[in-house]
């Protein structure tokens, strides 16, 4: 594995997220052994479409009918199998779980499309294998020709009650953990199984609208936007390309019927491609489709215990996301905890002793979930640790990656800190006399700007756009250093050549972008994260919630400000616009800022 890889355009990126994202424990707890299985499912929302899913349940080795353990399910990476699970698998049985692994639907090996993490196809599949481990029988298989069968395990702890308090078949005691695509499928399956106890999901999901069309204005609670925002190019076709993939030459040859009419993916995601892409956002069909395939259309039936885990270099699953579900999982009362970890979709290689390799005492994210699994799944009085935690990458250390993370008793540890757009600087008074910025926005949704590619942020491409098509703010050399934990805001009025027709064609299209610069000039966009605007009303002032950071400005760096036309990783405005940004006090980019 690549040490602090910056990569996750191919599979194997994809594996390396899930795969390297886990330690491996040095000194086995308790040893175990491992079997491979094929599950016989039947799902959908007449519960009658038939699917294979091939797994590996990991089981320690003094684990019987005398002495039981708890379990774990976890599955696969979007595009991935049951392979990349094997260093998770590893640590939670050499603590003495039993862990069934799983290739999810149309990947790795499991048969019939990929469906999104839907909860009446995924939540149903993994439903039906919790009910397995819980003793049900004939569901398990040798083959997947489904002909001897499996028996179901007698050394798993059942409980009497689900978390409801009432009595259901088959009731093991069970948890999950997954990322990404892994991490969204917790929610779908704790969405329609009550004997869920408890959810690990990481680098995942709100709102999927928001995930691929992100609109970063101000709409309400959560992410979620009335306004599609620009589509994420790169990444949308990135991710169909490799989904469609998967199966290969054997997979579709074995079931020709995931090959139409789109290749081992929904059609509905199809149709998002292939005419959302070319108008840069989705219709609301589409909207309606991705907002059913996400935690935030169904929170409220999440009611188990969670611990939520984000990556700080993610341009694909950003910080809001997590902060979003956290949000209302904790306005309705369920527990929930954070964690905003190094690595992430854009970074996929977690920080020294922060998760990978080694003794999990001596990492801080590994032993983060042990405690939290043992908290819940056995009972124990060990803390489950504070209630936000975040990595600080400007924090020295060795050793422990703990030293790294600060932690706080709520998430908005910032106190808010104003800058005022003037001129071209961004000021602690406001000047209403300062002159007003000018650009162009990017005709037939092109690019106006180059930089890091999102899918794949180690190839090297210069930073730069075109004279005329972006405004641009920078504050003075900070005499101290400036910590950022938290969503920056923007607050700020502007002015079009002419009226727009209050369609989402003709609507501005701009994308709002935080910079590092240094004492020599150079300056580094924060993650390579972007926040797209979709301004259907320019007349109206605008508020932008921009993606949240963890970020030093050290002493001599300034703050940067830049509002570009266009962006090569997003697909912009089909109609050019003159855009005017003026300067005032309503012109404000407000920083939560914690005490270093």
């Amino acid at each position: 594995m690549l040490c602090r890889a910056r990569s996750f355009a191919t599979i194997a990126a994809f594996a390396c997220l899930t795969a390297s994202a886990y330690p491996h424990t040095a000194v086995a707890q308790a040893e175990f052994y491992k079997q491979t299985m094929h599950f016989a499912v039947l799902i959908g929302p007449g519960d009658d479409v038939a699917c294979d899913i091939v797994a590996d349940l990991y089981t320690p080795v003094a684990a019987d009918a005398g002495n039981k353990v708890p379990a774990i399910v976890t599955t696969s990476g979007f595009a991935q199998s049951k392979e990349e699970l094997v260093r998770p698998a590893t640590l939670l049985a050499r603590d003495g779980y039993a862990v069934l692994a799983y290739s999810g639907l149309g990947f790795g090996g499991s048969s019939c499309k990929a469906t999104m993490d839907s909860p009446d196809y995924d939540g149903k599949a993994a439903s039906q294998l919790i009910s397995f481990l819980g003793g049900r029988e004939g569901i398990a298989f040798t083959g997947a020709d489904h002909l001897i069968p499996v028996p179901a395990p007698d050394y798993i702890v059942t409980d009497a009650t689900d978390r409801d308090g009432i009595a259901r078949e088959h009731d093991p005691r069970v948890g999950m953990i997954g990322n990404s695509y892994g991490g969204q499928v917790q929610f779908a399956v704790a969405s329609i199984d009550s004997r869920v106890d408890t959810i690990v999901p990481a680098v995942t999901w709100n709102d999927l609208s928001y995930s691929l069309a992100p609109n970063d204005i101000d709409s309400g609670a959560g992410v979620t936007s009335a306004v599609p925002g620009a589509g994420k190019l790169l990444w949308v076709l990135g991710l169909t390309a490799i989904g469609a993939a998967n199966p290969g030459v054997a997979g579709y040859a074995a079931d020709p019927e995931r090959a139409v009419p789109c290749p081992n993916l929904t059609p509905e995601l199809c149709a998002t491609v292939a005419t959302g892409l070319p108008r840069g956002y989705p219709d609301p069909g589409q909207i309606a489709f991705m907002r059913a395939h996400s935690v935030a259309s169904y929170v409220d039936r999440i009611k188990i215990p969670v611990l939520l885990m984000q990556g700080e270099n993610d341009t694909l699953f950003n910080l809001n996301e997590a902060r979003a579900t956290y949000d209302a999982l904790q306005s309705q009362g369920t527990e929930v905890k954070m964690i905003w970890h190094s690595w992430g979709h854009s970074l996929t290689e977690p920080a020294i002793g922060e998760l990978y390799g080694g003794d999990p005492n001596e990492r801080y994210q590994a032993r983060r979930i042990l405690d939290w699994f043992d908290h819940y799944l056995r009972d124990s009085t060990v803390s489950t640790g504070p209630e936000f935690a975040y990595f600080r990458d400007w924090v020295p250390y060795s050793g422990n990656a703990g030293a790294a993370y600060a932690s706080a008793p709520t998430v908005d540890p910032g106190l808010p800190t104003d800058l005022f757009l003037a001129g071209t600087g961004l000021t602690q008074q406001p000047l209403a006399l300062a002159p007003p910025q000018t650009f162009l926005t990017g005709p037939a949704g092109l690019p106006t700007a180059t930089h890091a590619l999102d899918p794949r942020p180690t190839i090297a491409i210069p930073e730069a756009s075109i004279p005329g098509t972006f405004a641009r703010w920078t504050g003075a050399p900070q005499t101290a250093p400036l910590d950022v934990v938290g969503s920056p805001r923007l607050s700020f009025t502007l002015a079009t050549e002419r009226p727009t027709n209050g369609s989402l064609e003709d609507a501005v299209v701009v994308f709002a972008k935080l910079y590092d610069v240094g004492p020599d000039g150079y300056a580094e966009l924060i993650n390579n994260l972007v926040a797209p605007m979709r301004i259907v009303n320019p007349a109206a002032p605008v508020h932008v919630t921009l993606p949240a950071i963890v970020h030093r400005f050290d002493t001599g760096h300034s703050v940067r400000l830049e509002i570009a036309g266009g962006d090569l990783n997003y697909r912009g405005g089909l109609v050019p616009h003159v855009v005017t940004v003026p300067s005032g006090s309503s012109q404000v980019l407000t920083l939560p800022v914690v005490t270093p």
